[in-house]
């Protein structure tokens, strides 16, 4: 027995140096962690249980029989972040440059296996040079492998992809279809086609940041979620966010003891809405003054900025936070707001977080860009992502709520549970000046002076239409409040709402429009 375990501690020694001290040295100098130092810097200290240490690949030929390292370039295993289980795996750049092969795939098909069955996250730490192309099209099935069981533990257990390093080809996709993305400026890329081939193919010269760096994904294509200036912030963030999730699908969202008072009002609110309509203010100020501690954590915070959306507590219960945000294009939906809130909309209800929705909205951004680009399909996104969710839903009309961008943002007639106005909201079927010009057009044709009469009409409109109270009266809008309240009575109706039940139709599924 003693020779046994001293070779079983030869074994795990060997494999815990699975990569040459050159090329862990190659990776330090670029500031990067190893994989193993990344597994140890996320989970809670000493939690950490690795799986097939010993695994290593089987493949003959083309000189792969001569290098057979432990690990096989990816590290899985499971411990905990905050006391809460979490499965992971991290692939190890030192070790065949982290590239996939068959049983590299095997271990994380594994691990997914293992988090659906116990129902708990996983962390995916990418860092890979794709499929090994020693290993052809073995490796492209361990791919679709990880492709199809991050479908199947869609919307189960929350799935979180991290890209510390190279994301490339076919490799693009698992991250794509977890739940949130992770990138670090300087270091992490992403694309399925690198700048060589787009200069042969299309003539264009691109450097790796701008085609698939960070920021590229952060403010251009709205592939990453997060954006963090090294490592360790990075795995801090994937930390905090995991905070506001439930462990899968069947638990609620982890409540903390909050110290901030759920009486506590928000007179501040009611001068944050500027006089005239047409200046803009910054909705995050009103997110941030309503709920606990001020703690705002926004999701895709550098990409389609005229909506932000974002994870929150209210009197330590998690909500999830939409709104338009007037200080970019006044709040307007265009295609990729449209899109940036129903994912998250569809993410909250996958996983039992209520919806709060702040409105002030002028519309759906016209142009033929957006209608050439499918406004119209992308718009419904967000409404059909709305319609189909069933957790507590409340929305709040701060100031504008014009059109059918007004029924998109959660209203009453989609299924919202419960809906306030701020005096100051506007709900009409378009702003004073564009009705005016509509319903009096004659009028004003025939004026003797057209300006003064259309800005007396516009004065009377407003005073008439452009007010909550109307809605109110009809049951549209369940109550009046005033911006002050607005944190105490958004608590009260969250903890009225808690038993919500809905039962679905029975279907295979819903036809969103993608």
């Amino acid at each position: 027995m003693k020779q046994r375990l001293e070779d079983l501690a030869a074994r795990k020694q060997e494999a815990l140096h699975a990569g040459s001290q050159a090329a862990v040295e190659r990776h330090h100098s670029r500031g990067k962690m190893t994989a193993r130092e990344r597994v140890e810097y996320l989970l809670d200290e000493g939690s950490f249980q690795e799986l097939d240490m010993l695994a290593r690949h089987r493949a003959h030929g083309m000189g792969l029989e001569r290098n057979r390292p432990y690990t096989d370039g990816v590290i899985t295993g499971f411990g905990t972040i905050d006391g809460r289980r979490v499965c992971v795996f991290s692939q190890d750049a030192t070790v065949s440059g982290g590239s996939l092969g068959e049983v590299h795939g095997e271990k994380i098909h594994k691990l997914m296996d293992l988090a659906v069955s116990i129902g708990v996250p996983v962390v995916g730490l990418n860092d890979g040079g794709g499929a090994r192309v020693q290993e052809g099209v073995v490796a492209l099935n361990a791919y679709g492998g990880i492709f199809y069981r991050n479908v199947q533990a869609s919307g189960v257990v929350p799935q979180i992809s991290v890209v510390l390093g190279s994301c490339a080809g076919g490799a693009v996709y698992s991250p794509a279809i977890t739940d949130f993305i992770f990138m670090v400026q300087g270091s992490s890329h992403m694309f399925i086609t690198g700048p060589d081939v787009v200069k042969t193919v299309t003539g264009e010269e691109v450097s790796l940041e701008e085609l698939g760096g960070a920021m590229s994904h952060a403010t251009k294509s709205g592939v990453a979620t997060f954006v963090a200036p090294d490592e360790k912030a990075c795995l801090d963030d994937v930390r905090y966010l995991l905070s506001f999730l439930p462990s899968n699908n069947l638990e609620q969202p982890p409540a903390i003891d909050s110290d901030d008072d759920p009486e506590r009002t928000t007179p501040e609110l009611i001068d944050l809405i500027p006089a005239s309509p047409n200046q803009p203010y910054d909705m995050t100020k009103v997110i941030s003054a309503v709920v606990d501690d001020g703690e705002y954590l926004e999701v895709h915070a550098h990409w389609a900025m005229s909506i932000t959306c974002g994870f929150a507590r209210l009197d330590g219960q998690v909500i999830g936070v939409v709104g338009n945000q007037p200080a970019v294009l006044a709040g307007v939906l265009d295609i990729d707001s449209s899109e940036k809130a129903a994912r998250f909309v569809r993410t909250c209800d996958a996983f039992n977080i209520p919806l709060v929705t702040f409105v002030d909205v002028p519309g759906f951004m016209p142009g033929t860009d957006q209608e050439y680009g499918g406004i119209i399909r992308h718009g419904a996104k967000l409404l059909y992502a709305y319609c189909e969710a069933t957790v507590p839903r409340i929305q709040v009309i701060t100031r504008k709520a014009y059109g059918g961008a007004y029924v998109v943002m959660n209203s009453k007639s989609i299924g919202a549970d419960l809906a306030f106005a701020w005096p100051s909201a506007e709900l009409a079927v378009m702003g004073p000046q564009g009705a005016v010009e509509i319903v009096y057009r004659r009028e004003l044709a025939s004026a003797a002076d057209p300006i003064a009469r259309r800005s007396e009409l516009v004065e009377e409109y407003t005073e008439r239409y452009a007010n909550p109270y109307i809605a109110a009266e009809r049951g549209y809008v369940d109550d009046v409040i005033s911006p002050a309240d607005t944190r105490a009575v958004l608590i009260k109706s969250l903890r009225m709402l808690c038993s919500k039940r809905e039962e679905l139709p029975r279907r295979k599924h819903g036809n969103i429009p993608l």
